[in-house]
C-alpha cells in the first residue's frame, strides 16, 4: 500500500514537472516569438536609415536589435528547451527557432552594430570631389571592416539556407522565409559596398595612374546591351583626381579587319561588323567582349591602351541628373532629370540636322555632367541610389583589363554577361538590336511575358517566351519625323518602318523548339552560343502595328527556379505577365 502511494506521489511529481516544462516552454515560445517580431524588421530599419543618412536612427535601431537578439537566444539556450527538441512534432519547431534566434544575434553582432559603427566614422560627404579629386583614403580604410561585414551576412545566408522547416508548422516556416528575405537583401546591398570600397581605390589611380573610356549608348538606336555608342570620352585618374583627356564620336572608326579574333560562334551570330565598327561593337550582349573590341579599337585609333571601359545610357545620366541638379549645356539646353531623354534622343534630332551637331550636343551633355559630379556638385545619397538603380537596370557596365578588378565585379549587373542562371531563378536572355539603321526606338513599346508547362514523364518543363514589339510613331512618320531619325531606307527598311532584330538566349543546356506567331511555325535562325541556345529573327512593324513572337524552349531539369527574363535595357519597357501555356502547343 505504502509503495503504491509512493509511486503515485513520485508519477505526480513528474507529471507535474512536465506540465510545467511544458508551461515554461510555452511561455519561452511566446517571448521569443515577441523577441523576432521586434528584431526581423528592424535590419530593414537599419538600412532605411544609413542609407537617408540618418546614423542616429541607425544606431538606435540597431541598439534595439541587439537587445531583442540576446533575449531571444536567451530564451531559447536553457536546458528545458533543448531536452524538449527531443520530443516529436514539437521539437523541429524549437530547434528551428533556437536557430533563428541565434542567427539573427550573430547579425547583430558581426554585421549590423559593425555596419552601424563604420557609418559613424565614414562621411558620406566626404566622398564628394572636390576640385576634381575624391580622397580615397575612407575607403580605403572601411576596406577591413566592410570585408568582416560582408562575410558575416554572406555565412548568415548559408546558416538560414541550411534551416530546416519540412517538419514545422506554417508560422515558423513563414519567420524562417522573412529572415531569409531580409537577409539575402542586406547581404546583396552590402556585398556591393564592399566590391566597390575594393574597386574604387584602384579605378581612381590609388597604386598609380589609370585611364578608361566612357561609352555612351544611344537606346534611340537599340543595341544588345542598351543602344548605338555614338559618343565616347577618355578619362585619365590619379590620387583621386579625375579628368577628361579626349572626347570623339563612333563615327570613322572602322577596320578592314576584325581587331580581336572572336569566338566563331559569336562572328556567326553578329557578324564581323560587332570587331571591325566601332558603332556597332555593342551588337553583342557579352559586355566583356565589347569592353576588350572598344579598347582595341581605341588604341588603334588614338594610341592610348585604356584601363577599361565603362558603359551608360541617357536614362542613367537622367538619374546621374537627380543628384546634380539642372546642368546648362554649351549649346543653350538646360539638362535635367525630367528632359535628360527627350533631349537627348528626340530633340536633338528636330533641332540639329548635321549628324556633328547631335555629337556635339551628346559630347555638351557627357562633359557637363561629368564636370558636375567631378566638382562635388551632387547630393552623396542621392547619387548612390541614381547608382544603384542604374547599376540594377543594366544601363551602367563595367569592363577592366585588370583580373583582378574584373573578379571583383563577377556575379554582379555592372558586367553586362549572359545571364546565369541559380536555385532562385531561371534566367533567360532577351536582346535587341536595330535594323533600321536610324533612331526610331524612342517610338518602340516592347513587352517581354514568361510562361512554363510539364507535360513530360521526367518533368521537364516547357518555357515560352513572348516578345512584343509595337511601333508608336504617327501614321505620317514618313514625312513628320526627321530623316536623321526615320533613317533613308538605306537598309531597305520603309521610312517610319521599325526593323528589329530579337534574340533570345534559353538557359544554358536546355532545347530550342523554334518560334511562333499566332499560333503558327515561322521561320528563324537557330544557334548555339556559349552552351546557350538561341533564335534570332527580325520583325519590321509600319506605324501603329504591333506583333508577338513566342519563343519555345525545354528546360533542362525538372527542379529550377522562377522564369525571370533578363534583357537590354529599352526605353518603353511595359510590364510583363505570366502566360498561359499548353501541353498541345509544344507537344
Amino acid at each position: 500500500m505504502r509503495l503504491r502511494l509512493f509511486l503515485i506521489r513520485v508519477s505526480l511529481c513528474v507529471i507535474g514537472l512536465v506540465v510545467g516544462a511544458a508551461a515554461w516552454v510555452g511561455v519561452q515560445t511566446l517571448m521569443i516569438r515577441a523577441d523576432l517580431e521586434q528584431a526581423v524588421p528592424l535590419a530593414s530599419a537599419i538600412q532605411q536609415a544609413l542609407v537617408a543618412g540618418d546614423l542616429a536612427a541607425a544606431e538606435r535601431s540597431a541598439i534595439e536589435l541587439e537587445k531583442y537578439a540576446r533575449s531571444a537566444v536567451g530564451h531559447a539556450s536553457d536546458p528545458i528547451w533543448r531536452a524538449f527538441e527531443a520530443i516529436p512534432l514539437l521539437g523541429p519547431n524549437l530547434t528551428v527557432v533556437r536557430q533563428l534566434t541565434q542567427t539573427v544575434e550573430g547579425i547583430s553582432e558581426d554585421a549590423v552594430v559593425p555596419m552601424v559603427s563604420l557609418a559613424g566614422s565614414v562621411n558620406l560627404a566626404g566622398f564628394n570631389p572636390v576640385n576634381g579629386a575624391v580622397d580615397l583614403s575612407p575607403l580605403i580604410q572601411a576596406q577591413p571592416a566592410l570585408a568582416s561585414i560582408d562575410a558575416a551576412l554572406a555565412q548568415a545566408l548559408v546558416d538560414v539556407a541550411s534551416i530546416d522547416t519540412s517538419q514545422t508548422l506554417e508560422q515558423v516556416r513563414a519567420m524562417t522565409q522573412q529572415l531569409s528575405a531580409v537577409v539575402d537583401r542586406t547581404a546583396t546591398s552590402v556585398s556591393s559596398i564592399n566590391r566597390a570600397a575594393h574597386l574604387l581605390p584602384a579605378m581612381l589611380g590609388a597604386e598609380g595612374p589609370r585611364s578608361y573610356l566612357l561609352l555612351f549608348q544611344n537606346n534611340a538606336e537599340v543595341r544588345a546591351t542598351g543602344g548605338l555608342p555614338g559618343a565616347f570620352a577618355e578619362v585619365s585618374t590619379e590620387n583621386g583626381q579625375i579628368r577628361i583627356t579626349r572626347q570623339a564620336s563612333a563615327g570613322g572608326i572602322v577596320f578592314d579587319e576584325p581587331v580581336l579574333d572572336l569566338p566563331l560562334e559569336t562572328r556567326g551570330i553578329y557578324t564581323d561588323l560587332v570587331s571591325t565598327f566601332m558603332g556597332d561593337v555593342t551588337l553583342t550582349p557579352q559586355f566583356p567582349i565589347t569592353g576588350a573590341l572598344t579598347r582595341e579599337m581605341w588604341k588603334r585609333t588614338y594610341g592610348t591602351e585604356v584601363d577599361g571601359v565603362i558603359s551608360l545610357d541617357p536614362v542613367a545620366l537622367s538619374y546621374l541628373l537627380r543628384a546634380t541638379g539642372p546642368i546648362p549645356l554649351a549649346t543653350g539646353e538646360v539638362l535635367t532629370s525630367g528632359n535628360a531623354v527627350q533631349l537627348l534622343l528626340s530633340d536633338v534630332y528636330a533641332n540639329y540636322e548635321d549628324p556633328a551637331d547631335q555629337d556635339a550636343v551628346f559630347a555638351s551633355a557627357a562633359a557637363s555632367v561629368f564636370a558636375a559630379l567631378a566638382g562635388g556638385n551632387a547630393d552623396p545619397a542621392a547619387l548612390i541610389s541614381a547608382l544603384a538603380q542604374a547599376g540594377d537596370e543594366r544601363r551602367i557596365l563595367i569592363w577592366s583589363a585588370h583580373d583582378e578588378d574584373q573578379k571583383l565585379l563577377e556575379g554582379t549587373t555592372l558586367t553586362g554577361d549572359l545571364p546565369v542562371s541559380d536555385a532562385s531563378a531561371e534566367k533567360i536572355g532577351v536582346y535587341f538590336n536595330d535594323a533600321t539603321g536610324a533612331k526610331m526606338n524612342t517610338h518602340l513599346d516592347t513587352r517581354i511575358d514568361l510562361g512554363e508547362v510539364t507535360c513530360r514523364n521526367d518533368e521537364r518543363p516547357y518555357y515560352a517566351v513572348d516578345v512584343t514589339l509595337t511601333n508608336t510613331a504617327p501614321p505620317d512618320a514618313a514625312t513628320s519625323l526627321p530623316e536623321s531619325v526615320t533613317g533613308p531606307g538605306t537598309y531597305g527598311v520603309v521610312q517610319g518602318n521599325i526593323k528589329t532584330l530579337i534574340l533570345v538566349y534559353g538557359p544554358p543546356d536546355s532545347q530550342n523548339l523554334g518560334v511562333s506567331r499566332a499560333g503558327e511555325a515561322i521561320p528563324y535562325h537557330p544557334a548555339r552560343h556559349e552552351g546557350y541556345p538561341v533564335s534570332q529573327l527580325g520583325v519590321e512593324l509600319a506605324p501603329g502595328e504591333s506583333s508577338t513572337t513566342r519563343f519555345y524552349f525545354l528546360g533542362a531539369d525538372a527542379e529550377h527556379g522562377v522564369l525571370e527574363a533578363v534583357h537590354t535595357p529599352v526605353l518603353n519597357l511595359l510590364e510583363g505577365q505570366k502566360i498561359a501555356v499548353g501541353c498541345d502547343e509544344v507537344g
